[in-house]
C-alpha cells in the first residue's frame, strides 16, 4: 500500500483545523448579539404611588372575598417565578439565562419595575402581544385573498402597543378606519370579513365587535331570540350589524360609500326586511350624526360603557395570569355580579386614558399576581387565593425551548439567521403540536402525540444534541467552572429557578467525572429531562 506523504498529512490536518476554526467563527457570528444593558436600579423612575395605591385596593378586595369564603391565601412566590410569568405573558418565552443573571443584580423590591421598564421597550413585547390581540380581532385563518394582510395587521398592532397608544383610540381606528389594507393596516379588522366584491359580512363584524370589545356573545342570537336567559333578541344582533351596511370595497380600499339597506329574514318571518341600526344598550352614548361605523366606534369605547373597559381588563388579566377573571373571557356580565377587583381595575383603566402598559403594571404589582401556585390549604384557583397553574400554549413551548437552548437573549438584536430559525421552529412546532386558535385561554389537556412530540420530536432533539456552537447544554458543560455550576445554570436556563438540594446532588452525580463528548451527552440528557418535566410545560 502506498504511503501518504508526510506533507499531505500535514496539509490535511491543517485543512481540518482551518475548517473547524471557520465553523467556530461562523457560529460566533450567528450567536453574537449586542450585550443587554447593565442592570441598574438607580436609573429606574420612582415607583408611581397611584399604581401602588390601586394595586393595594385590588388586593384588599380579594382579601375581603377570601375572608368571606374562609380561605387562606397562598404565600408569595419567588421573584424568579414572577419574572417567568411576566416573560411568558409579554414575550411568549421563559427568561434567558442572561436576563436572569441581570435580574439577580437588582434589589428584590425593584425587580418587577426593572423587568417591565425593559419589557415595554422590547420589540418582543410588541410582536408577541400583538399576535394575541390579532387573534381576537381576526382569528388565526389566512382570511380572504388580496384584501386581508395578516402580517401587516400584526405589525400595526405591535407598533401601537410599543407606542402605548390609548386602547380606546386603537379600537376606534379598528372599527371606523377607511383606506387600503396595506397602507392603512387597521382596516384589516373589517376587510378580514370581506365575503364578496361588495364588501364585508355585516353579521360577522357584529359578532367580532361584540365578543372582542364588549365581552358579549351577541352572535348567539343571530338566528333566534335568547331562549335561556331572555336577555337578548335576534333584533338586537342585526341592529348592531346594520352599523356596517355602509362599508364597501372600492378601488382605493375600504370605504363607507354604502351598499344600501341591511336586510335579513328574521326567524319565523316569510321574507327579508330592512333592519335599521341601533345599539343593544346605552343608546345615550351613541352620537346622533356621522358615519355609521364612526358612531358605533364612539359608542363601543364610551367611558361609561363598562362592558368595554371590563372586557379589556379581563383579557389583559388572562394574558398575564393564564386565566381570565371571568370565564369565558368573552362573556362578561353587564350587571355588578363580577369578581373582586375587576371594576377597580376597569375604573382605573378608564381614568388613566386606557393605558395598557399602566394596566399591566398595576396587575403585576398586586399581591394576587405574586401568589404562589404551590398546593396547600387552597384547593382551587377560582378565588385567586393562589396563582392558577395553566398549560403553556404551543408557541410558548417552542419559544421557551429555543430560548433555553441559548445562553444569550434571542431578541431583535440577534442575528437574522437565528431569528429566522426561531420563527421557523415555532411555526413547525405549532403546526405539529396543534394551535389552540382564538380560544387561547380555555383549558386544554395534553394528548399522547403532543407528549411524544416533546419526548422524541425534532425541536427537542436538535436542542439537546452535542453542539458547542448552538446549544446551551453543550456550552454549559464545557464552560462551567464545576459540576455544581453546570447543573445550576441548566436549571436557571430551562426552569428559571435554582435546583433543590436533592436535585443538585442527583445531577452533580450524573456529571461527576465526565469529560469531552461524554460530558456533552450527559448535559444533553439533563436538558432533555428538564424540557420534558411537567414544570417546564406549565405556567405556575
Amino acid at each position: 500500500m502506498a504511503r501518504v506523504p508526510a506533507i499531505a498529512v500535514w496539509v490535511r490536518n491543517l485543512l481540518f483545523a482551518g475548517l473547524a476554526l471557520l465553523a467556530v467563527l461562523v457560529g460566533q457570528v450567528l450567536l453574537w448579539r449586542a450585550p443587554l444593558e447593565k442592570a441598574d436600579a438607580t436609573s429606574l423612575p420612582a415607583q408611581d404611588p397611584e399604581v401602588l395605591a390601586v394595586a393595594r385596593e385590588v388586593d384588599a378586595a380579594f382579601s375581603e372575598a377570601w375572608s368571606a369564603a374562609g380561605e387562606t391565601p397562598a404565600p408569595s412566590a419567588e421573584d424568579l417565578t414572577v419574572l417567568r410569568r411576566l416573560s411568558l405573558a409579554l414575550f411568549g418565552t421563559v427568561p434567558s439565562f442572561e436576563e436572569i443573571r441581570l435580574a439577580r443584580q437588582i434589589p428584590s423590591e425593584r425587580r418587577i419595575d426593572w423587568w417591565l421598564e425593559r419589557a415595554f421597550r422590547d420589540q418582543r413585547f410588541g410582536d408577541y402581544v400583538a399576535e394575541r390581540f390579532v387573534r381576537v380581532c381576526a382569528g388565526t385563518e389566512a382570511g380572504p385573498f388580496l384584501v386581508f394582510r395578516r402580517r401587516r395587521f400584526v405589525e400595526w398592532w405591535s407598533e401601537q402597543l410599543r407606542r402605548n397608544r390609548p386602547y380606546d383610540d386603537v379600537v376606534r381606528s379598528l372599527i371606523s378606519s377607511t383606506g387600503s389594507w396595506t397602507t392603512e393596516p387597521e382596516t384589516n379588522f373589517v376587510t378580514r370579513e370581506v365575503v364578496s366584491k361588495t364588501g364585508p359580512d355585516e353579521a360577522r363584524l357584529a359578532a367580532r365587535v361584540s365578543r372582542a370589545f364588549l365581552g358579549i356573545r351577541l352572535d348567539c342570537v343571530e338566528c333566534h331570540d335568547d331562549f335561556l336567559e331572555g336577555k337578548w333578541e335576534q333584533e338586537d344582533f342585526h341592529q348592531l350589524a346594520a352599523f356596517f351596511r355602509e362599508a364597501s370595497m372600492v378601488v382605493t380600499g375600504l370605504s363607507d360609500s354604502g351598499k344600501g339597506d341591511y336586510k335579513v329574514r328574521m326567524r319565523g318571518a316569510p321574507e327579508e326586511r330592512a333592519v335599521g341600526e341601533a345599539v343593544p344598550f346605552g343608546p345615550e352614548w351613541l352620537p346622533a350624526e356621522g358615519r355609521l361605523r364612526a358612531r358605533l366606534a364612539t359608542w363601543v369605547t364610551h367611558p361609561q360603557n363598562v362592558s368595554f373597559s371590563r372586557t379589556a381588563v379581563n383579557r389583559v388579566w388572562a394574558l398575564l395570569c393564564g386565566e381570565p377573571l371571568i370565564v369565558p373571557v368573552d362573556c362578561v356580565p353587564l350587571d355588578d355580579n363580577v369578581p373582586a377587583g375587576l371594576d377597580l381595575l376597569a375604573r382605573d383603566f378608564v381614568a388613566h386614558g386606557y393605558d395598557l402598559q399602566r394596566l399591566i403594571r398595576v396587575i403585576a404589582k398586586t399581591g394576587v399576581f405574586r401568589r404562589s401556585s404551590e398546593p396547600g390549604k387552597v384547593e382551587a384557583s377560582s378565588s385567586w387565593a393562589r396563582f392558577p397553574v395553566t398549560r403553556l400554549r404551543p408557541e410558548q413551548l417552542a419559544r421557551s425551548l429555543h430560548q433555553a437552548s441559548s445562553l444569550t437573549t434571542v431578541d431583535a438584536s440577534s442575528h437574522i439567521l437565528l431569528r429566522l430559525q426561531l420563527e421557523g421552529e415555532t411555526r413547525d412546532f405549532v403546526k405539529r403540536f396543534g394551535d389552540r386558535g382564538v380560544d387561547e385561554f380555555e383549558s386544554a389537556t395534553a394528548t399522547v402525540p403532543q407528549r411524544l412530540l416533546l419526548m422524541n420530536g425534532k425541536l427537542v432533539r436538535e436542542h439537546t444534541r452535542e453542539n458547542i456552537i448552538a446549544n446551551a447544554a453543550t456550552r454549559i458543560g464545557a464552560l462551567a467552572r464545576d459540576d455544581f455550576s453546570a447543573v445550576e445554570a441548566a436549571f436557571l436556563a430551562v426552569l428559571t429557578r435554582a435546583p433543590s438540594p436533592p436535585e443538585l446532588e442527583h445531577f452533580v452525580g450524573l456529571l461527576r467525572g465526565s469529560k469531552g463528548g461524554e460530558r456533552a451527552r450527559r448535559m444533553g440528557d439533563l436538558y432533555w429531562g428538564l424540557f420534558n418535566s411537567t414544570e417546564f410545560s406549565w405556567n405556575h
